[in-house]
């Protein structure tokens, strides 16, 4: 609804400046070139995502200077803290970095876009930008054609700060020549009011653009061609800082609670910042003063001044919030309470990470992992235990063989609101988000969705025991009820084992789950073997030899399917690392050779 307002405004006011002055259309061109450059850089910097970056950011995170330091340098190489902000809301989303983490990161970031402002009243001014812009254009749209990744995303790269090059110089020349129509700095207004004024001016052009970054460079040409006072530059300066948070509140938008979160510190963060600037203007303008004498600036240059006086008090900002981070993340968690675990929708799955590879994968490892919850309940109460004894260390076969209390539950019911609800919808969301995925994470998806697959066919094995095990275990006959016990606490020994690696939280040694195999493949030969004995002795019927031998295979499957879910969600998430776990695991010749020795 917003943007239906907004955009009629807009156009309205740039057809307005086109029929008042040529020079305009010049300025607003090189506002267009220069937003243009400005998604082509982001675009190439996503290009190197899915590797060097997610490595650095998991790594740099568990001290929040290195947090800070993160963003400060991240958004100093990308010149965009909103892409900063979007990629922290991803990997925040997947667990990947904790909330402080994430904060942290915003804090660093917001001192980092900084660099932008130096840089471009330091150089972009004071050189032929124009003629280092071609060049780089040239070469980056070549190098946009290649096929190899890393050449497409440095062409990107090369062919953004072009484009951002040209749109200064567009910029520049536009302020220039724009003052022989109009001289913008009539309209100039002092004091406190000039001050409010132009900093909802600042968010207002923030907020369309959805960068601070093109705010501050239309505010510093405009500076330098005296359209704009210095006073009210300062102004523009703040607001820019206070409106770039949108793209995090709209990247936040399809996170979960926890990005939610990030974009409400974020804009805590900038709104505080801005409230003290203003507040204290007065005396960030004497540092300013202060700092410019004492590094050499001269006491005209206002453009090298306003980018000080932008640095100043986002360092300010955060001398002021990393006191108080402790407090705002509980006041954060307290605004924005954890939701109440449905067990029905999916918890992770969220388009927030749909462009970073590492927290994709991981986003769809928690989503497998909350399957294999909810599938937990179903298996454990498919078998007739409960889940309690299951995770307690009480023999499961004597907890088998006491008289039975039937679990009254609807296996076909919870099975459709549970566990098939989440199986569609990850493999809706791995098919819809495996398009520019590296191949490494191709292949970790294509593993965890196995993963899933197979929790999903093992409670489909287990729903097609059902009718049998409930009649046969609440059966006089004591062999067959012993049989069905058995196959009970076998698959709840595989149950518990899995469990046991779930609440490690750390990579399982796949050859341990060697152990779960050979026992399923000794209980299987033993049945058979037993079968004909039970059988000769008249100590089941045929029909009951029948429903053992089709309820053993569905055991087998079950076991088999748990396993290797098991070693994809709990082993080394590594895949080379993975692989090598698997090389040493027992194959069926040493398997056998086992099961042949004596006990």
């Amino acid at each position: 609804m917003l943007r239906k307002i907004i955009l009629p405004i807009i156009f309205a006011v740039l057809a307005y400046g086109f029929w008042v002055s040529p020079d305009f259309k010049q300025i607003a061109a090189g506002v267009a070139i220069f937003l243009f450059g400005m998604l082509f850089l982001e675009d190439g910097f996503k290009a190197f995502t899915g590797g060097i970056l997610e490595k650095i950011l998991k790594r740099t995170t568990d001290r929040l200077w290195k947090s800070m330091a993160f963003g400060i340098v991240s958004t100093s190489i990308m010149q965009s803290s909103s892409l900063v902000s979007v990629i922290t809301i991803s990997f925040l989303s997947a667990g990947l970095i904790g909330l402080a983490a994430g904060i942290g990161i915003v804090f660093g970031a917001n001192l980092g876009t900084t660099t932008g402002a130096w840089l471009i009243a330091g150089f972009g001014l004071k050189i032929d930008i124009a003629a280092y812009a071609m060049p780089m254009l040239v070469f980056g749209l070549i190098l946009t054609f290649q096929n190899a990744k890393s050449a497409k995303g440095l062409g990107y790269i090369l062919a953004g700060l072009g484009f951002l090059f040209l749109g200064i110089h567009h910029m520049k020349e536009g302020f220039e020549t724009f003052k022989e129509t109009i001289d913008l700095a009539q309209f100039a207004v002092p004091g406190f009011a000039g001050l409010l004024i132009y900093t909802g001016i600042g968010i207002f052009a923030t907020v369309v653009m959805q960068s601070s970054h093109a705010s501050l460079v239309i505010t510093i040409t405009a500076l330098a061609a005296g359209q704009i006072t210095y006073e009210n530059a300062l102004a523009l300066a703040i607001g820019a800082n206070i409106g770039t948070c949108i793209t995090a509140i709209l990247g936040a938008i399809s996170a979960n609670v926890d990005g939610r979160r990030l974009a409400g510190a974020h804009l805590i963060f900038n709104v505080t910042t801005g409230v003290v600037a203003i507040a204290l203007i007065n005396y960030i303008l004497v540092a300013v003063d202060w700092v410019s004498a004492e590094v050499g600036i001269a006491s005209d240059n206002w453009t090298l001044k306003l980018a000080l006086f932008h640095t100043l008090f986002n360092l300010l900002g955060i001398i002021i919030m990393v006191p108080l981070l402790n407090p705002l993340v509980t006041l954060l968690r307290k605004l924005l309470p954890d939701p109440k675990p449905d067990l029905v929708a999916p918890l992770y799955l969220n388009d927030a990470v749909a462009e970073f590879p590492d927290a994709l994968v991981e986003t769809v490892r928690k989503e497998v992992l909350h399957l294999y919850d909810n599938a937990f309940e179903v298996l454990a109460h498919g078998l007739n235990l409960h889940r309690h004894d299951i995770r307690s260390e009480a023999d499961l076969l004597e907890l088998a063989q006491q008289p039975e209390q039937l679990i009254e539950f609807d296996i076909d019911d919870i099975y459709g609101r549970k566990v098939k609800v989440l199986y569609n919808a990850i493999v809706e969301f791995t098919s819809r988000s495996q398009g520019q995925l590296p191949q490494e994470h191709l292949e970790r998806i294509y593993v965890l969705r196995e993963a899933a697959r197979d929790i999903v066919e093992a409670i489909k094995d287990v729903k097609h025991m059902r009718k049998n095990l409930v009649a046969y275990i609440l059966s006089d006959n004591a062999s067959i009820k012993g049989e069905y016990n058995k196959i009970r606490a076998q698959l709840g020994e595989i149950l518990r084992e899995l469990n046991v690696l779930r609440e490690s939280g750390e990579d399982a040694d796949l050859v341990a789950l060697d152990g779960l195999r050979l026992q399923m493949e000794e209980n299987d030969s033993t049945l058979n073997g037993d079968l004909d004995r039970l059988i000769r002795e008249g100590r089941i019927t045929a029909p009951m030899a029948t429903s053992l031998m089709n309820d053993s295979s569905y055991a087998y499957d079950v076991a088999r399917n748990l396993i290797t879910a098991g070693e994809s969600l709990f082993g080394p998430r590594d895949l080379g690392m993975q692989q090598a776990a698997r090389d040493m695991e027992l194959d069926e010749d040493e398997l056998n050779d086992l099961m042949r020795q004596p006990s």
